[in-house]
């Protein structure tokens, strides 16, 4: 079973392949979808402070009966924090928020503060929040740093200067949106990627084309989305509340032909809808 399978990262920390997105939970649901998760067999738990709901994830992680060495918990520094200090500070708030010891995973949300996506440069504070990771990660805060939604200038800017290269990169990646070059740079740089809205946030429902590759294998889109971002060897991470579509999310054990990847790879999709409010999924 998927939920039972890991990968091991760069610096040797296991990793299961399939995670838990919790975006849009709000932090009085979160405990209880986390626990839920849990009952199901998760054990990769993935938030954010810019979620709102690092808290009661933190909740449903202590109260759901698992012990933690079991669990991979995941969070990610804000967008907007681009400085030594203010890194440090939400290292620490994140971990006191969730009431944890430790993190086995955080992030840089992204590149660039959320109001000025793919625009300016902030190679310096980036480089700044990085060492603010290294430093967490050598106290015993965090167990594996990593990115999201960095692309290859804004990698190589941090690998240029660290003492610890990133492990994971947390990038937008499903069916119709797959960014060969960035997978492949870093498969050969050793990071692995993990893959957010592996349903492109819902849309893919509406798509026919997939549908009717899905129908082909007798599996639901989601089903057939979350396959391909295993088997592109990205770890997904669909993010739900509902205790039926975690379990039916985690139901993937089939093959996607080699010949239907590559159609599924060539497809093209760009129409997020309501969702392209957001800068992730602006087209940018």
């Amino acid at each position: 079973m998927i939920l039972n399978e890991t990968y091991t990262l760069a610096n040797g920390q296991p990793i299961p392949k399939l995670g838990l997105g919790t975006w849009f939970i709000p932090d009085g649901s979160a405990a209880q979808a986390v626990r839920d998760g849990m009952a199901i067999g998760y054990r990769n738990i993935d938030t954010a402070q810019a979620y709102g709901n690092e808290h009661g994830v933190g909740d449903g992680v202590r109260t759901s009966g698992v012990p933690r060495s079991d669990l991979f918990v995941s969070s990610k520094l804000a967008a907007e924090i681009k400085d030594y200090d203010g890194a440090v500070a939400a290292i620490d708030g994140s971990l006191t928020t969730m009431g944890l010891e430790y993190l086995d995973l955080m992030l840089i949300h992204s590149p660039q503060p959320w109001d000025n996506w793919r625009g300016g440069s902030y190679a310096e504070g980036n480089r700044e929040a990085w060492r603010a990771l290294e430093e967490a990660q050598q106290a015993g805060k965090l167990r594996s740093i990593g990115v999201s939604n960095f692309e290859r200038q804004d990698l190589e800017n941090i690998l240029g200067s660290c003492t610890v290269a990133p492990q994971v990169n947390q990038v937008l990646l499903h069916v119709g949106n797959t960014p060969d070059d960035l997978l492949a740079y870093c498969r050969g740089q050793d990071i692995l990627i993990e893959a957010y809205s592996p349903i492109a946030h819902g849309e893919m429902l509406r798509n026919t084309e997939v549908t009717a590759v899905a129908e082909r294998y007798s599996v639901s889109v989601p089903q057939l989305c979350i396959r391909y971002a295993l088997q592109l060897g990205t770890v997904p991470l669909p993010k739900t509340a509902n205790p039926e579509h975690m379990e039916n999310n985690a139901q993937v054990d089939f093959a996607i032909s080699d010949a239907d990847m590559q159609v599924l790879r060539s497809l093209r999709f760009s129409d997020y809808g309501r969702s392209s409010r957001f800068p992730v999924f602006s087209g940018k």
